[in-house]
This record gives structure tokens, sequence and C-alpha cells, in this order.
């Protein structure tokens, strides 16, 4: 059984976490992020690091041990460093960029795919077959990047589409003749 929740989250410089009323909040230099915290679980700021502990020996208690460390730990390095998500567009004529709020891609439908980028994250193209998106929530910065690789995931005989950056494509052979 894993016991992540033991090991404190340390505060690097800059960051400070505050606790009231069963809602710790976490700010920096991108930010503030906050997150209610159940009744099962009691978190205490002490000596530069953050203490979750449960209240009790409870199975539910347990379980959202670890869980609220690791959510108090991607909040801390989310408002100090900050999530990135690179992707990569691959396809003849397959294209991105960002105009306005709007990243429009064109994936080879017969219109453009205009997403509107949310509150809280930031989204770039370097090149125009890739796309990179920035926040400080890492849920919000996954569920982002998950939302635009949905409009064209690549596909196994040729890879075309959108993928994340470092991703294996499983590739199937063609027709033989």
């Amino acid at each position: 059984m894993s016991r992540v929740g033991k090991y404190p989250v340390p505060l690097p410089a800059g960051v400070q976490v505050a606790i009231a009323d069963q809602t710790l909040t976490a700010s920096g230099k991108l930010g503030a992020l906050s997150l209610r915290l159940t009744d099962n679980i009691e978190a205490k700021v002490e000596d530069g690091r953050v203490a979750i502990a449960p209240r009790g020996n409870s199975a539910p208690a347990r379980m959202m041990w670890g869980t609220t460390r690791a959510l108090v730990a991607n909040m801390v390095r989310g408002v100090s460093v900050g999530y990135t998500k690179s992707m990569e567009i691959t396809g003849t004529g397959f294209r991105a960029s960002v105009q306005g709020g709007n990243l429009v891609i064109n994936l080879g439908f017969s219109h453009d795919v205009v997403y509107p980028v949310p509150a809280g994250i930031k989204i770039t193209c370097e090149r125009p077959t890739a796309i990179k998106v920035e926040g400080m929530d890492k849920r919000q910065v996954g569920q982002v990047a998950a939302e635009i690789r949905a409009y064209r995931p690549p596909e196994p005989y040729k890879g075309k589409g959108v993928k994340f950056e470092g991703e294996a494509i499983r590739r199937k052979e063609g027709k033989k003749k």
C-alpha cells in the first residue's frame, strides 16, 4: 500500500499556503489556486512544508490522504513553475495558429477547427505544426490538450493527426499488393 501522504510537501521560495475553513489556498508568482479539503483530512503548514494527515483510520480517510497530498503538491508546483504540454501535428496541410483568443487548427476537414482558449491557459504555436499548452492548473492543462488532440487523434496507418510530444503511435501494416 502506498504511503505517499506521509511525506510533507516542501514550499519553494515565493509560495505561500493558507488554510481556512477546510480550504487550502496556494499563491505564488503565477497566481493562486485553492482546494477544498474533505472532512477526513487535516492539513498543517509548518517549517516551510505542508503536512497532510488523515483524521482517524477509516478507509475513506486513508484513501484521500495520498490523493490530497498529490493535489497539494501539484498546486504548489503549478503556482511556482507551471505546467506545459507540447503537441505535434502530422499530416499534409495540417497546421495551427493562434488568432486573438482562439486556436485555429486546419486538420483536413472542410472547415478550420476554432478552439476558444479558456481562462488561465496560454497556447502558443512556435511552428505551424507545434502547439504548446501552458498553465498553472495541471488538470486544466491536461484537459485542454486532450480536447485539442480529440479533434483528430493520430491514425495507425500513416500516423496523421494531433499527438503529444514523445507519444508513440502504434503503426499497422497497410494493404499488400
